[in-house]
């Protein structure tokens, strides 16, 4: 169980119950519906004038889940008592009067890093968030719930503005303006050496600080973008496809490896897809809250069903439940472990092409390309919003290609 600090503080003249303790999101949340504790920046701790009602409130707010530290609570108002005449009335512990001592102030805290914080982030140094910049994090994951931003969303911008806070150790964030904000991206840039996919996420998360939850006015578009590389979708041909397919271990992984190529799913569609989603009347796969949470309809190949057909009668899984269940019966397949399946299904197959599942995706993309399908259809199966995100399929396709004769053909060469 988490404990919290409860110590006599003076903020602003007067005499206040400080309360310390790790980040934590639950303990913040039961506080803050007590509707009567602030964050001090000066005294960078949680606080609540000294009173029985307010000492009473936040006892039940904690109670069942945290304990309590109140020994410095206790000696300040022992000797508070010890030097002042109160009448029998009055003898609550939690009564302050005019001449109450002046409580020392308590050196801070600092908090430790919290749980989501991605260690093998480039440039993550082993530190921690200062109280002076407690709130942010709490208060960004608030907002970007109240959004309703995907849990990986959510992760990624509260793993790279702590890395901001990290960085700042005592300076407040809140305070900062734009020409430190860009300084601060140069030095990620020059000396963190980040990618340019990172700094945009870390550009991403900043903005949503700053604009969205301190309702600051929009700068960011003063600040510059790095400009991304233009790189190629990695992509498998289909001999090199068959050999993986033919390589998995077991029908199941055989199924899923099928299932991402044949309708271009993406790893988290695999795993999440339910029993109910495959419609062989129709002969369509309806793709339930993808990314974007857009649904959308895919086409069922003939081929796959009747790998499905034969899949679900040997692993019987749950008729209303995924379709590829995990160790654990009612739970999906990871997408750490279908990513494996597919990386030893390729060394089995002797195909040494870099690649992942999402390797699968841009190769339906660039086969259907290569035969002709219109680039409208593509996209509505891949469930692009952007016509030029599946127009990038046109520089991996070969089908103009083919009909180019290179000038070496026409030599004599002998």
């Amino acid at each position: 169980m988490k404990e919290v600090i409860l110590l006599p503080i003076q903020h602003r003249g007067a005499i206040c119950i400080g309360i310390r303790f790790e980040i934590n999101f639950s303990l913040q949340a039961a506080l803050q519906k007590t509707g009567v504790v602030k964050f001090s920046q000066s005294q960078k701790c949680w606080y609540t004038p000294l009173s029985k009602e307010n000492y009473n409130k936040i006892y039940f707010a904690l109670q069942g889940l945290a304990t309590l530290e109140q020994s410095a609570l206790h000696q300040y108002l022992a000797e508070r008592k010890s030097k002042q005449s109160i009448t029998t009335e009055d003898s609550s512990p939690l009564v302050v009067k005019k001449q109450a001592l002046k409580p020392s102030v308590v050196k801070a805290t600092p908090q430790p890093m919290p749980a989501w914080v991605n260690t093998n982030t480039p440039g993550y140094k082993k530190a921690i968030i200062s109280n002076v910049n407690a709130h942010i994090i709490p208060a960004m994951h608030q907002h970007l719930k109240l959004k309703a931003y995907s849990p990986s969303t959510i992760k990624t911008y509260l793993n790279e503005m702590t890395q901001l806070l990290v960085l700042l150790n005592e300076a407040p964030a809140d305070q900062l303006t734009v020409a430190q904000l860009k300084r601060y991206l140069v030095y990620c840039f020059e000396k963190l050496h980040l990618k340019e996919n990172t700094l945009h996420s870390r550009i991403n998360a900043m903005k949503f600080y700053y604009e969205q939850v301190l309702k600051r006015e929009k700068f960011f578009w003063e600040i510059p973008r790095p400009k991304k590389k233009e790189l190629l979708p990695k992509v498998f041909n289909q001999q090199e496809i068959a050999a993986i397919i033919n390589s998995a271990g077991n029908i199941k992984h055989k199924a899923m490896l099928m299932l991402a190529y044949s309708a271009g799913l993406r790893v988290s569609e695999v795993v999440a897809l339910k029993t109910t989603a495959i419609d062989s009347k129709r002969m369509t796969i309806f793709v339930s809250q993808a990314k974007g949470k857009k649904d959308r309809m895919v086409s069922l190949s003939p081929v796959l069903l009747v790998m499905l057909r034969v899949y679900v009668k040997e692993c019987k899984p749950g008729e209303a439940g995924y379709l590829f269940e995990g160790a654990t019966k009612g739970t999906p397949y990871s997408t750490r472990s279908l990513q494996q399946v597919l990386q030893l299904a390729k060394k089995k197959a002797g195909v040494l092409k870099p690649g992942s599942i999402h390797s699968l995706r841009h190769s339906f993309a660039t086969h259907l390309m290569d035969r002709g399908t219109d680039v409208t259809m593509i996209q509505k199966l891949l469930g692009h919003n952007d016509l030029k995100t599946t127009l990038r399929y046109l520089h991996t396709t070969n089908k103009d290609l083919l009909k180019i004769i290179s000038p070496l053909d026409d030599l004599d060469i002998r």
